[in-house]
């Protein structure tokens, strides 16, 4: 294998507390709980918008965050983000959970809603700016500085070129685990169905969007790779997505695109365009940590010690589970903690927490651990769990389910 070797000395341009490498919602909520408690917080995002698939991948679905009979079970940070989606962009959230309302066993409904992906984006960077968190729109982390476990530093790129920020926590929310994976701590490479859609608009979209008067019905998804969540229609023979490599997700983009092109060229080309293309690769489950604990389905009703969230089933109403504090970090890596989707999970486990209610609260609890870990002068791993309960039960978050019969209404 022919190499080059490239030596250069790197400014160090600053340091923080905490740096979250990126900012789709977990990344956002890390941020935001580390800035709240004091911290000085740099968020580094490699898009030009926050909220990563939930906005960029047009994956604007807060998924039931309810145990489906009218109880709200995912929190904290998530109701705020929740509300904040909704806020100034339209909604489809059942009427019995408006204006905040939890209606308890009458509810026939789950809490849940699509929301405009722009504005919600934009809303993202408002509540940065509101909490005082630095923000480097652009920046590509690059590699990790370590020693002896610990993440000395982040290299990063961008318009001002090769630079170095300082920190005393990383929270590694890329969505891919690339800071973990290139600092040497144990992940787990996932795959992904084939699967693509964006956002089209028609004549007739656009007469229903004017008769209701609700603008949300100008959009309707139009597909390339048809799979679904649980690789139904995935085409017969083909390889799995990685997303792990440059090449992988190129020829992902570049397949899907030439789908798309062709769909559309078979429409009549003055009655529809195409509103929206993701600006990301639509990839769920491309790598994440090998935790200190791995959440599976097995794990339901369970109680964990250091549970940091409850979690509902989003698929399936009354399965409850708790999520570990566990599934967030590795012993041996002093100051670096996963959030969002690459937390640790296995099988449907993994689904349960990469959707978008978990990936905030798992941010909000990272941003909370690294903050104790600052304070308490100790690695992540070490952290007193019960003042880490006690700042997340503070701020709304539901730490441990309620025992109740087990109903069973469907199977995970």
């Amino acid at each position: 294998m022919k190499t080059i070797r490239a030596e250069q000395e790197i400014e160090v341009v600053g340091r923080y507390d905490v740096i979250v490498a990126g900012g789709g919602v977990a990344g956002v909520a890390a941020a935001v709980s580390a800035a709240r408690l004091g911290k000085r917080v740099l968020l580094i995002e490699k898009a030009v918008t926050l909220g990563g698939l939930a906005t960029n991948g047009l994956v604007n679905w807060f998924v039931p965050s309810c145990d489906g009979r009218g109880v709200k079970i995912v929190r904290g940070m998530a109701e705020e983000f929740f509300e904040l989606a909704v806020s100034h962009g339209y909604d489809t959230v059942p009427e019995e959970w408006r204006n905040g309302n939890e209606p308890g066993k009458s509810a026939k409904t789950r809490c849940v809603t699509a929301f405009s992906a722009n504005i919600f984006a934009l809303e993202l960077t408002a509540l940065l700016q509101r909490e005082g968190v630095s923000l480097l729109f652009d920046t590509v982390v690059t590699r990790p500085i370590m020693e002896n476990g610990y993440c000395r530093a982040l290299i990063v790129e961008n318009k001002s070129g090769t630079q170095c920020y300082e920190a005393s926590v990383v929270i590694d929310a890329t969505g891919d685990a690339d800071v973990l994976y290139r600092a040497g701590v144990p992940t787990v490479q996932g795959k992904n169905y084939h699967t693509f859609y964006a956002f089209l608009s028609d004549l007739v979209n656009c007469e229903t969007a004017v008769r209701d008067r609700d603008i949300r019905h100008i959009y309707k998804q139009i597909f390339a790779g048809p799979a679904d969540l649980y690789g139904n229609h995935h085409p017969i023979g083909k390889p799995f997505w990685l997303g792990t490599t440059g090449e992988d997700v190129t020829n992902y983009i570049v397949e899907n695109h030439m789908e798309l092109l062709e769909k559309l060229s078979k429409d009549d080309r003055v009655t529809r365009d195409l509103a929206e293309l993701p600006h990301m690769a639509q990839l769920r489950t491309t790598r994440r940590l090998n935790g200190d604990y791995t959440l599976t389905t097995k794990d339901v009703y369970r109680h964990f010690e250091d549970s940091v969230s409850a979690l509902n089933d989003f698929e399936h109403r009354d399965f409850l589970y708790e999520i570990p504090y566990r599934v967030m970090v590795r012993r041996g890596f002093g100051n670096l903690i996963a959030a969002g989707r690459i937390t640790s999970g296995d099988g449907y486990g993994w689904d349960l927490l990469r959707v978008i209610p978990p990936a905030i609260v798992t941010g909000q609890a990272a941003g909370a651990a690294a903050s104790i870990a600052v304070d308490d002068g100790v690695p992540v791993t070490d952290i007193d769990i019960a003042k880490l309960q006690r700042v997340l039960s503070s701020c709304g978050m539901l730490i441990h389910f309620e025992d109740s019969p087990v109903r069973q209404a469907d199977k995970p």
